[in-house]
Order: structure tokens, then C-alpha cells, then sequence
């Protein structure tokens, strides 16, 4: 996804960085914290947007590939404001893997092949949140207590923690049904003709709403809920599975 007004987006970040980072440098626990972080969001972000260039590439769009999105290099993908802001607030985004629509194969719509190429991401990302349970789950149910008492194992896995729930703030932040997210170009072939060219004519007053719900913190009222419906529910499965 992708902000349209940088200058303006990139002062906000500033001021809420410099507030976080003195919160930060003055908790020793909170800067621990921070620094356990950094792995989950360079995980989160680089599926994310391998996952957008892959499914792109699939349909027959070579942009992304031509462009070196089509890699796990976090190098590739990452959006300094994006990868502060989930950091910093919880959500954010990579850089915007580019893509030619009219470059599809033409098995399906030109939406329907955008809304897939959109819902990759997203879907990438509670993907690897399962998985990453899956695997924390296994540490915890295998590993003998005293190696899971240890200071490196304890390490391991609180930053597991932390990456599963990036990846699903992320997911379910970009679910979000209102531009740049991914969640307006997956709902667009569902809607009516009518409905989608008005809500095409009216993208870039959304994204001023969009911006202005973060800003004023209403955003994360909305989805913080969500997110931790969807924790819960993964959380849950996996004990579960592993029986604990």
C-alpha cells in the first residue's frame, strides 16, 4: 500500500518516532522490547510484499519480477515510514510492489486478478502466523524446561511471540475495506457496477478519511478488537493442536 501526500505522512511519523524512542531510551525494558521486535516486523513485511509480487507474477504480470520484488530480501521490500510505523504503532507497510493489471492473463477479470494479487498479502501473513505458533507450540511442548528456562530459548521465544502478532496486525490492518489498503481492491468485484465507479471516483477522499482515522487514533479502535479476536483464535488453535 502506498500514502499519497509523503511530506505530510513522513513529519507525522517523525513526531510520533521521537515520542516513542524517549518512551524507549528511558525503559530498559521497553528498548529490550523494541529490539525483540525488529525480527517479526522485517519478517512480516518482506512475506507480505514477496507474497503481492508472487501472485502478480503468477497471473502473468512480469513487472514485479523485472523490478526485484520477487525475493525475500528485506532490502526489496522495506518502507522506512511502513517499517517504523509498525514498529512504533503496531501497523504499517513495505514498499508498494508495482503492478501492470493490464498484463494479466485474461482467464479472469482485470478486478478479480487484482483482488487476488491484493489478498496475497494479507493471507501470506496469517499464514506464517499459524506456522509461527505452530513452531512456538512445538518449542514449548518438546523442549525439556531447563533449555526452555534459558535466557536464548526465553529470547526465542518472546521474539515468536512478537512476529505472530505483527504478522496478524499487519494482515488484518490491510484487510481494511478503504484505500491504499489491500481490503479496497479485494472487496471491488463484489461490488456493484454502480457502487465500485463511485467508490473509484471517491479514492483519494477515502484515503484522506483513512489518514485522518489514524491520526486521531479511531483506527486502532477498530482493529484492535480484530486483531485480537484473531490472536486468541490462532493462539488457541495451536495449544490445541499440540495439546496444551
Amino acid at each position: 500500500m502506498f500514502f499519497g501526500d509523503r511530506r505530510t505522512l513522513s513529519i507525522i511519523i517523525l513526531i510520533m518516532v521521537v515520542f516513542g524512542l524517549s518512551r524507549y531510551l528511558t525503559d530498559t525494558a521497553s528498548l529490550l522490547s523494541l529490539l525483540l521486535t525488529i525480527p517479526g516486523v522485517l519478517i512480516a513485511i518482506t512475506f507480505h510484499e514477496f507474497a503481492h509480487a508472487f501472485a502478480a507474477d503468477k497471473l502473468g504480470d512480469d513487472t514485479p519480477r523485472m523490478e526485484g520484488r520477487i525475493s525475500l530480501n528485506p532490502l526489496a521490500h522495506l518502507d522506512p515510514i511502513g517499517s517504523l510505523m509498525l514498529l512504533f504503532a503496531g501497523f504499517g507497510w513495505g514498499k508498494p510492489v508495482r503492478v501492470n493489471p493490464t498484463n494479466y492473463n485474461r482467464t479472469m477479470s482485470m478486478d478479480k486478478a487484482d483482488a487476488i494479487v491484493s489478498i496475497a498479502g494479507p493471507a501470506m501473513n496469517f499464514i506464517l502466523a499459524i506456522v509461527l505458533t505452530l513452531i512456538y507450540f512445538a518449542i514449548y511442548k518438546f523442549v525439556g524446561a531447563q533449555v526452555l528456562n534459558s535466557n536464548i530459548c526465553s529470547i526465542l521465544m518472546t521474539m515468536l511471540m512478537y512476529a505472530i502478532s505483527i504478522n496478524i496486525g499487519l494482515g488484518v490492518f490491510n484487510l481494511i475495506p478503504l484505500p491504499p489498503l489491500d481490503g479496497s481492491k479485494v472487496i471491488k468485484p463484489f461490488l456493484p457496477y454502480n457502487v465500485r465507479n463511485w467508490f473509484e471516483s471517491r479514492e483519494r477522499i477515502f484515503e484522506i478519511v483513512f489518514v485522518l482515522l489514524w491520526i486521531f487514533d479511531i483506527l486502532s479502535l477498530i482493529i484492535s478488537p480484530l486483531i485480537s479476536v484473531v490472536y486468541s483464535g490462532i493462539i488457541s488453535l495451536g495449544a490445541m493442536i499440540f495439546g496444551i
